[in-house]
């Protein structure tokens, strides 16, 4: 039982594109619209499919729109596209809330994964700092070096400027917000450090801390827990930006691979802390017992972080 379990989280885990659905098909929404911008080239990172959902009513003239960049965009709307027949549903969720104004009125950009996810996903500054034999296990298990400063290149200085030039929306940081899960969650968080300019609130879904998992099923150690927490104290403390300026998000379940979470996220929010921001005003770090690592818990609870981070704007 406990070795099927692991190959299953081990499943959940790999850079695979998809494992169910297929991510080169028509993406359907039940509400709003797709923009589908095709499969971009970047001098910084591989090529990916990027999707863009307008809510509805989306009118290119008027108002403008807030940003929300997220990760692993075909596991955002529709099942058909997604890497395990599961989505978080961003599309009824935030129509919703837009409709019910807890949210300003936001397009969503959709950033397909690729088979290096776990190399563009993991900070590569944080993952520099990691002690040699460490760095040598995330390697073995990512499939190489880290791409990620190459990847926010691709989204910072190629995919923002097509962003904003095709679609009616602000550019200021203020309105400008990324999100993800697991993986996606440490590119989040690595992007609003690295480019705090550009980005001005990142949630973070089920933030895979520990970097990896022990194939025997074992939990991992005590030494392995001090030297990833003490390897994400040194990064973050000097890189997390300006409180007044900016909002985080943090949470974790307590099933399957959430369950080693809570512990590695205490010791960040010391961090967080330590900079200034201030649960429930500029950041929130909330767990949810029961809730597992997969999209079905993450759209349960994803109107949380939308509402924090996006809400709508005083008149």
């Amino acid at each position: 039982m406990i070795k099927r379990l692991i190959a299953a989280l081990f499943l959940m885990f790999a850079p695979a594109q998809a494992l169910a659905g297929d991510a080169t098909g028509p993406v359907h929404v039940s509400a709003g619209t797709i923009v589908d911008l095709g499969v971009l080239k970047s001098k910084y990172a591989d090529p990916r499919r990027v999707v863009v959902w307008l809510p509805p009513g989306y009118s290119r003239r008027g108002p403008k729109y807030a940003v929300l960049y997220m990760h692993d965009g075909q596991n955002l709307f529709d099942k058909a596209t997604a890497g395990y027949g599961m989505e978080w549903e961003i599309d009824e969720h935030l129509s919703q809330l837009i409709a019910d104004k807890k949210v300003r009125p936001t397009i969503v950009v959709g950033i397909w994964n690729t088979p290096k996810r776990l190399q563009e996903y993991v900070p590569s500054k944080a993952f520099a700092t990691l002690p040699p034999d460490y760095r040598g296990k995330v390697k073995a298990l990512y499939g190489g070096d880290p791409l990620s400063d190459g990847y926010l290149k691709f989204i910072v200085r190629e995919l923002r400027p097509i962003v904003d030039r095709k679609f009616n929306v602000k550019t200021d940081r203020a309105n400008t917000v990324i999100m993800g899960s697991s993986m996606g969650s440490l590119i989040s968080l690595y992007a609003i450090d690295e480019y705090p300019q550009v980005f001005g609130g990142a949630g973070m879904m089920s933030t895979h801390w520990p970097l990896v998992i022990n194939p025997d099923g074992k939990p991992l150690g005590e030494q392995d827990y001090e030297v990833v927490s003490s390897t994400f104290e040194r990064y973050l403390a000097p890189a997390l930006p300006n409180p007044s300026t900016h909002k985080l998000y943090f949470d974790h379940g307590s099933e399957t691979l959430d369950a080693a979470y809570q512990r590695y996220q205490d010791r960040v929010d010391m961090v967080v802390a330590k900079r200034g921001y201030t649960q429930g005003l500029n950041w929130l770090t909330k767990s949810f017992p029961g809730q597992k690592h997969n999209e079905i818990s993450w759209a349960s609870r994803v109107d949380i972080p939308l509402t924090f981070l996006l809400p709508p704007l005083p008149r």
